[in-house]
């Protein structure tokens, strides 16, 4: 499922630009700027990290990442033995830390779902989700430089013996000061109708300003327009 999107080296993983940006677009239909293959300061997407590591080390029953660094096509990732907590690195930089509690299963099918769903869950929040959040609150992200930076996200499953969960949207949160604020986007896990877990993502978002109906229509057209020229094909 992710072998398109990485080359696995004698001791370490690299991510071209390319295959970060076909991540994006084609795997969690995200169209941020900094994960276009010709952006001046590109970026891996979190959510490919997030994806590489529970296929190497399994589903657990309870999982947190906490993205430290910024990831790009220079980046060499050394993947440690698994532990309850370990950190991903290139050289002596942490790029993301992972802790883990509890059970954990190696089933494929449930990676590959979980992998799925989440990815799928976490790259149609902007702009659907975040500006109408924002907005409740009469500010929106500057459409200039829309910096939008994907901090952390946790995962609790009720449950090991599950094989395909679905994810719902759960109610978000979004709290600022002055110009930088903290978006919380929440969901649940369901099987057959059943509730078998929760997570949350954390974002931090910077250059926040006052809400404009305007602006955001015009914010939305371009991203529009944008996901429209720029999807390759899968």
């Amino acid at each position: 499922m992710l072998s398109p999107f990485y080359q696995q080296y004698a001791d370490y993983v690299s991510i071209s630009r390319e295959q970060g940006c076909r991540f994006a677009k084609c795997v969690a239909d995200d169209y941020n700027t900094l994960h276009d293959k010709d952006a001046k300061r590109f970026c891996v997407p979190g959510d490919l990290l997030f994806s590489l590591v529970l296929s190497r080390y399994g589903i657990s029953e309870k999982m947190e990442f906490t993205f430290a660094g910024m990831v790009d096509e220079h980046s060499k990732l050394n993947f440690p033995e698994g532990a309850e907590e370990f950190d991903i690195t290139s050289g002596d930089k942490v790029m993301l830390k992972v802790k883990r509690e509890g059970k954990t299963s190696q089933c494929q099918t449930l990676t590959d779902s979980l992998i799925k769903n989440y990815v799928e869950f976490s790259g149609t929040t902007f702009p659907h989700v975040i500006i109408p959040l924002m907005g409740k609150q009469n500010v929106m992200i500057n459409p200039a430089r829309p910096m939008v930076i994907y901090e952390s996200m946790l995962i609790n499953l009720n449950t090991l013996d599950i094989h395909a969960p679905t994810l719902e949207f759960a109610e978000p949160s979004f709290e600022y000061t002055g110009k930088r604020g903290k978006i919380t986007l929440r969901f649940n896990l369901l099987e057959d109708g059943k509730k078998v877990g929760s997570g949350e993502k954390h974002m931090l978002v910077s250059g926040i300003r006052e809400y404009s109906q305007d602006t955001v229509d015009d914010l939305i057209t371009f991203y529009n327009q944008r996901k429209e020229t720029l999807k390759p094909v899968a």
